[in-house]
Order: C-alpha cells, then structure tokens, then sequence
C-alpha cells in the first residue's frame, strides 16, 4: 500500500493511492486533491486509503444504453470500421430503420429479453424467412459486438433462427441457354456479352458492373475478377478476394468481336452516352432477351450465375472447382448447385425401362430356398 503525492502539469495537487483489500485484490485510485498544500494532500490521502481498507470500493453501475443510441456507434465502429461492403452497411442501416428501432429503440440493451424477440418475430409473419433471420442475425451481432466491448454484462436474450427449406436454384438447362444466347446475340452486343458473361463465366451483376478491359487476357483466355460495383462505389468482389476464371470459347469470341467497343474502358457500354448506368438497365437488357428466347421474364439476373454453377455440376466438375470458380466463401453454397435439371431427372428414370429383360426362373429358386434345408438334414 502506498500514498503519494505529485504536482499535476495542469498545476494542481495529484494523490496516487494504492491499496490491496482483504481479498487479495488491488485499487489504485489517482484522485485530484481537495487541497492546495502537498502536506494536506498527503493527509487527505491517506485518510482516504483507511477508509478503502475499511470499506472496500463500491461497483460502479455500468449505464447501458438504448438500442437507438447504439446504433451510430455499431455502425461506425463495427460495420465500417470492419470495412464492410457498402451493400452491406446499407443492409444494417436499414434493418436498424424498419425492424429493430420501431421495436426496441428505447429499451437498453439488456432490456431486450427472449419473450421480446419473440414477438418481434410474429410481427414479421409475412416476411419471408430469409428476411426474418436477416433481422434476427442483424439484433444477434448488434448484441454480441455490445457484450465484446463491455457495454453489457452478458446476452439478455436467445435468438433462434427460423427453420426454411432449402430452396432448389433456378437455372437454364442446356437447351435453353442455347436459345438465350442466340436471342441476346440478335438483340444486342453488349446483351449477348452480360448472357455470357454470366452463364459461361458466373459473373455476379456488380462483377460485371466493374469489369474492365484490362481484366481480361484474350491469348490466354482468362478473366481476372478483382473489383465489384454498388451505386457507384467499387469494391473487391463478395468474400473480399479476386479469382480467375478461363474463358469459353463462345466468350472468348464474344470479346474478341467487340473488344474496345467505342474506346470504353468497361467491358460494357450504354450507346447513348448517358452516366446512368447499374442494374436496373442490365435487368432491362435480360428481360429483351429472355421474351425473344420464349422464356419467362423475370429479368433475374443471378438466373445466369445458376446456370454457370449448375452446368458445370451436370458435366461433373468437382465441388471444389465449382467453389474456386464461383468465388463462394463457404462449400455449402456451392452444394446447392448439385443438382440435375429435369430432363435429366427424367433421362435418368427412363433409364429403368431400358434394363436388359431376365427369365424368372421360379423352379431355380424354389430350389434354392430349400437347398439349406435338405443339406441339413443330411447325415
């Protein structure tokens, strides 16, 4: 235990105390003296480590704060600070906006009990799953990243996901991605270029947003996916790293035909000059193309990411080249695409009614069921 007493650079009077109490433990207190002297100081001190020893220091209540007055600090400190997609700091901001402020905003952070979430839950009846657990997983980190840094003791609540059936992705099979490229490239070069870039690549939309002519090597036949685009902000691509996917050669034909089309240092253009440019426009494009296929209009572009990934599973390509190929983070994504269309469903059933025709011979296997009875009973 020790008291002393130092001139502060501000020019008052500092007391450091330190004191070990009865259960082992220490405080050290540096307190700003109630006095002008060093020997007033002192005694003040030490009187006030007497009074540490006799009493022990008293927990200071923590103050919590509401989910609403968290919010700005999560964002800053966690979602931007983590450098986040800016897709993804948009996705938080707006959970916080429709879901958890109107449900929680005034309560503090260790208010928000498991009954709480549960009804925050059945208020989210006709949402879908995806959207609720979106909700859920959002309150989940908010929680967790307050218990990380001190702001609350322990989690207040259990948050249970809900169950959802995993959902088969649509895609084209062979025939008909052959009819949509063949329209795309009637329609338009750029459309031709966003079909392939997308079933014979796997290109995400923001992917082929930001995609550029020095991203592509022609002699070696290889795009190189480094950067993604969100209303107007460039990013690296979804999982944070760049991959390189080869070419076909009905790609590769497709960039060597219009490459550097009007000088444009993107691979895709609009011809009327205009700055507008995103994914409302690219839905546009597919939607011309898939009515001149005879296919349904959606206007999905990610139909197109499917058909990559579930075409090369129907040709047998190994998992892991899928996931490399697709720049998925996690192996279970790329499982969703091992699957067969429905014609090969059918192909496949078909199969039984060509499996060569044998003679029942009904005396051989009456035989055969009494043969073990006859050998018994033989001496």
């Amino acid at each position: 235990m020790s008291v002393k007493v130092r001139k502060h650079k501000k020019g008052w009077i500092e007391v450091d105390i330190r004191v070990r109490l009865a259960d082992g433990s220490e405080v050290r207190e540096r307190k700003k003296a109630p006095c002008t002297s060093k020997t007033a100081a002192l005694r003040w001190g030490e009187e006030r480590q007497s009074f540490l020893v006799r009493q022990g220091v008293k927990p200071q209540k923590r103050e919590v704060p509401t989910l609403a007055s968290f919010e700005e600090r999560f964002i800053r400190d966690h979602v931007e600070a983590n450098r986040q997609k800016p897709s993804i700091v948009e996705a938080k901001k707006s959970i916080f906006k429709n879901h958890l402020v109107p449900a929680f905003g005034t309560m503090r952070l260790d208010e928000i009990t498991t009954p709480l979430v549960q009804q925050l839950k059945g208020s989210l009846q006709d949402r879908r799953p995806k959207t609720v657990n979106n909700v859920l997983n959002a309150l989940s980190v908010v929680l967790r990243t307050a218990l990380k840094w001190g702001v609350i003791d322990r989690l207040p609540c259990h948050i249970e996901m809900l169950k959802s059936a995993a959902t088969e992705m649509a895609f084209y099979d062979f025939e008909e991605h052959e009819r949509l490229v063949a329209a795309a490239g009637e329609i338009d070069a750029r459309i031709h270029l966003l079909v392939l870039l997308g079933c014979d690549a796997g290109l995400r939309c923001g992917e082929m947003l930001a995609l550029e002519w020095a991203d592509i090597d022609l002699q070696r036949r290889v795009i190189t996916v480094s950067r993604s685009e969100w209303r107007r902000q460039v990013t690296l691509p979804k999982g944070g790293r760049s991959r390189r996917v080869p070419m076909t050669a009905a790609l590769t034909a497709g960039l060597e035909k219009h490459v550097r089309k009007l000088n444009e240092a993107r691979v895709l253009w609009r011809n009327d000059g205009l700055d507008m440019f995103g994914r409302p426009l690219l839905r546009k494009w597919l939607s011309r193309a898939q009515r001149l296929a005879k296919l349904a209009d959606t206007g999905a572009l990610h139909i197109l990411r499917h058909t990559f990934c579930s075409h090369l599973a129907m040709q047998g390509v190994p998992v892991n080249a899928i996931k490399e190929l697709a720049g998925h983070q996690d192996i279970k994504t790329t499982m969703r695409y091992l699957h067969l269309s429905p014609a090969a469903k059918d192909s496949a059933v078909a199969a039984l009614d060509r499996r060569p025709a044998t003679e029942m011979k009904f005396g051989d296997s009456l035989e055969t069921k009494k043969a073990p009875e006859l050998s018994a009973r033989t001496p």
